[in-house]
């Protein structure tokens, strides 16, 4: 009999919520403990969810030894010492994305979990999906859209007056929150190489971006041409365009429909997402199979890329001007 994986989650806000949804729903996982900085919240996240056990401290539940698997769920400033601390009691860590606040964090991290051969990832969703990694394969497969060689993609939500996206010291701004999905997109479709990278961006008064344009230029001419807002909702949709058609996806941040068209607009066909629970199932099946295979990383988001994404983050933000707290670590 396999294993039941005992998860814990740190953070009692609405992506926890997704994640005890989808975690209570899993056969192969159960939905063990909640960890808040209030007990008051944690034993309503215990009572709407179903977990067994609430806690009113993270370290609580850092230190239970029942616990197999970790997520952390709060803002990205509290990630690296959450996690730190996951790493230093030996508890497998799935850390929501962004992974930290800046590179030299993500390092330490690394570094930590290979010390201690634990289990430590990021927790983008969209690059454990099946279907993101079908549409990659689609893009790619030369019969659909020819030669892929032009990516735009936009994701917006009207959310600039949450706390975690206006403040610095939470390492607030549409990139870190939103520019890391068509970050990510393109990474999958074009390579982490991009030769050239133009980008501008629009701050608040506390000096964080709050609407951002990338552009990346790849070495056989590929471009992926993004825009992340935190102000507005936008269409949320990405499309692929080769020299023989091209694809529209519905959500870049949640991939359910592709529609593809030939040159001359015409569709030749649709493609739809598998039923899922969520899309949160997927990055946990990852972590349990890379623990039970013994391994501290997973196939689809390794650290490496990690490091990468980070790197590139924090190119950006020098360019921009844009600065937090924990960068002087």
């Amino acid at each position: 009999m396999e294993q039941i994986f005992r998860v814990g989650i740190i953070g009692a806000g609405s992506i926890a919520a997704s994640m005890a949804e989808t975690v209570g729903r899993m056969p192969e996982a159960h939905l063990y403990a909640i960890a808040s900085r209030s007990i008051e919240k944690a034993r309503e996240f215990q009572d709407k969810w179903g977990a067994e056990k609430a806690y009113g401290s993270y370290d609580e539940l850092i230190q239970d030894e029942k616990v197999d698997l970790i997520y952390i769920a709060t803002p990205h400033s509290h990630h690296y010492e959450q996690a730190r601390q996951c790493l230093l009691n030996g508890k497998a860590v799935l850390c929501e994305k962004t992974f930290t606040a800046n590179k030299a964090q993500a390092e330490e991290l690394v570094a930590l979990a290979r010390e201690r051969k634990v289990f430590l990832a990021e927790a983008i969703w969209t690059r454990y999906m099946p279907f993101s990694k079908e549409i990659v394969k689609m893009a790619h497969s030369g019969e659909l859209i020819g030669r892929p060689y032009m990516l735009t993609a936009n994701l917006g939500y009207p959310i600039e007056h949450k706390e975690r996206i206006k403040k610095p010291e939470l390492c607030g701004g549409a990139l870190l929150d939103l520019g890391v999905y068509p970050i990510n997109l393109a990474f999958m479709l074009f390579g982490n190489s991009p030769e050239r990278i133009m980008s501008c961006c629009s701050k608040n008064e506390l000096g964080v971006d709050l609407q951002n344009s990338m552009t990346f230029i790849y070495p056989e001419g590929e471009m992926a041409v993004m825009q992340t807002t935190a102000r507005c909702a936008n269409d949320r949709m990405g499309v692929v365009s080769g020299d023989k058609g091209y694809m529209v996806i519905d959500n870049i941040n949640n991939p359910h429909t592709v529609t593809v068209y030939d040159t001359n607009h015409k569709q030749t066909g649709i493609y739809t997402c598998p039923p899922q629970i969520t899309g949160y199932e997927y990055e946990v099946h990852a972590a349990m199979e890379a623990i039970r295979k013994g391994v501290i990383e997973p196939e689809d988001m390794p650290h490496a890329e990690t490091l990468r994404i980070m790197e590139l983050l924090d190119s950006l933000r020098k360019e921009w001007g844009v600065a937090y707290p924990s960068d002087k670590l």
